[in-house]
């Protein structure tokens, strides 16, 4: 099973939010708190527990942990939670990405930061198309997730669910992000300086949390 590490807002109740977080490749939950994810919710005395989770290699390959997330997010309902987010760093985004284009039922947002977006392939299609708007995918096959997730950013790029994409100015992967930047609205993108790593994405976190959770109703 995927291993689940939660921080809760206060010990022995569950939170009316929750957030789900993925990690990047070669990380643990424990990054999480060690980068002071955990700490800045605690500092803002925000009722959100967190719900951090690594994911086991098998079931990153199978794609079983897709399933797991999905468990997890009714699990926070059958709890009580009234708001749940998803999301993630790196390939925990794109994690994050692929579980919420199966199923967006019981999610509030995404919170995407330095996401991985595959492979040149489809972003190619796409930049040569002008944006995702203008791109035409026609119907993607089912074993082409990566084909399937761009066409979920398109039909939900300025939908209902809200997408916070969070970015280091100067990440290595920053070309395919202003791809899919493009395709939200102006203020779902968050972009600070810095790279592809850890103190960029406390940065991000602590104004995702201050743009997001703190203006959400509890």
């Amino acid at each position: 099973m995927t291993r689940v590490l939660l921080e809760p807002a206060r010990a022995g109740r569950s939170a009316a939010r929750r957030v789900l977080l993925l990690p990047p490749a070669y990380s643990q939950p424990e990054d999480f708190l060690r980068a002071g994810f955990a700490e800045a919710v605690r500092g803002r005395g925000l009722d959100v527990d967190l719900v951090l989770i690594e994911p086991r290699l098998q079931s990153v390959t199978d794609r079983g942990v897709l399933t797991e997330l999905a468990q997890l997010i009714g699990a926070a309902h059958a709890a009580g939670c009234a708001s749940v987010w998803l999301g993630g760093i790196s390939l925990g985004a794109y994690l994050a990405l692929a579980c919420a284009e199966r199923q967006t039922a019981g999610l509030d947002g995404l919170c995407l930061f330095a996401p991985y977006l595959g492979s040149h392939i489809v972003t190619g299609e796409i930049e040569r198309a002008g944006g995702v708007g203008a791109w035409q995918p026609g119907v993607p096959e089912a074993g082409d997730e990566e084909r399937r997730i761009w066409c979920f950013i398109k039909t939900q790029a300025r939908g209902p669910l809200p997408i916070h994409l969070g970015l280091g100015r100067d990440d290595r992967f920053s070309a395919r992000h202003r791809t899919l930047a493009a395709a939200l609205t102006p203020e779902s993108v968050d972009v600070v300086p810095g790279g592809h790593e850890w103190p960029v994405w406390r940065t991000l976190w602590e104004r995702f949390l201050d743009a997001r959770i703190q203006r959400q109703p509890a």
